[in-house]
């Protein structure tokens, strides 16, 4: 019985090492790191924080990554909320095909829209802008959005529809007013995953950023010098990058289940 206890304690450790080691490199100097295996720091540092906390090319990368994140965040559920319930609620020629094809286009690697994306942006102006990283990460997010949402929704009885009707209710206040309630953890687990594939993605963000809405991903790769390349200055980014999420998962961690289950649990 003891047995069975300490293997998912070993697991968990398994999984938490690296954040902790991560951790731990944030308040060593890059010197401490290099110079050998230790894990604890022999010198504690708060230079590395400081640093990224007083700069404005590491802080507004945090800035500018939460500006897209969010925006496309919005973006993504307001869109893929109509759609979801139309595929919940209606059928028409092609649903099926059409609803599976939305998936299709979260397996294909960003690296193929990324030079069409490029261009696109650079003809109407809005490179390096936050607007252009949002919409682009809708490819994506919003299919995702949709089948999370579909499923969520396909959970509510459809005489709940039926009834708000035969009372007068007109569909925009049945849906905001009476539906939507309904449905507000799947409303948040699909905001989630919209907001962590925002945030971690790479590619997109740097190809469609120069300057002005760079994200920190783009800046972290940007931290060589005369010396090398600066760890300490690197965990500590990575360490704070990690907080957002952190936060996200805390208000949605009881819901997560149901939405790696499209709602269907």
């Amino acid at each position: 019985m003891r047995l069975k206890s300490l293997v998912p304690v070993i697991y968990i450790l398994f999984l938490m090492l690296p954040i902790y080691w991560l951790v731990a490199m944030s308040f060593k100097t890059t010197n401490e790191i290099l110079a050998g295996f230790s894990l604890f720091p022999q010198t504690w540092t708060l230079a590395n924080y400081t640093a990224i906390l007083t700069d404005p090319t590491w802080y507004w990368g945090y800035i500018n990554s939460i500006i897209y994140v969010t925006l496309n965040t919005i973006i993504s559920v307001v869109v893929a909320l109509p759609a979801a319930y139309a595929f919940s609620r209606y059928t028409f020629v092609g649903d099926k095909h059409l609803f599976f094809w939305l998936l299709t286009n979260r397996m294909a690697p960003a690296a193929v829209f990324a030079l069409p994306f490029f261009q696109l942006y650079s003809a109407v102006g809005l490179f390096d802008t936050h607007i252009a990283v949002a919409l682009a990460h809708c490819l994506f997010n919003v299919p995702l959005a949709v089948w999370i949402l579909e499923g969520f929704m396909s959970g509510v009885p459809k005489e709940l529809d039926e009834t708000a009707y035969v009372d007068g209710y007109s569909f925009p206040k049945f849906f905001v007013t009476i539906f939507l309630p309904s449905i507000t953890a799947g409303v948040g687990v699909a905001a989630f995953f919209c907001f962590m594939f925002s945030w971690v993605e790479l590619l997109l963000a740097k190809t469609l950023t120069a300057v002005e809405a760079k994200p920190i991903a783009a800046v972290m790769t940007r931290t060589a010098s005369s010396a090398g390349y600066e760890l300490g200055l690197l965990a500590a980014a990575g360490t704070l990058t990690i907080i957002p999420g952190a936060i996200v998962i805390y208000f949605v961690r009881n819901y997560i289940a149901k939405g790696f289950a499209l709602g269907r649990v």
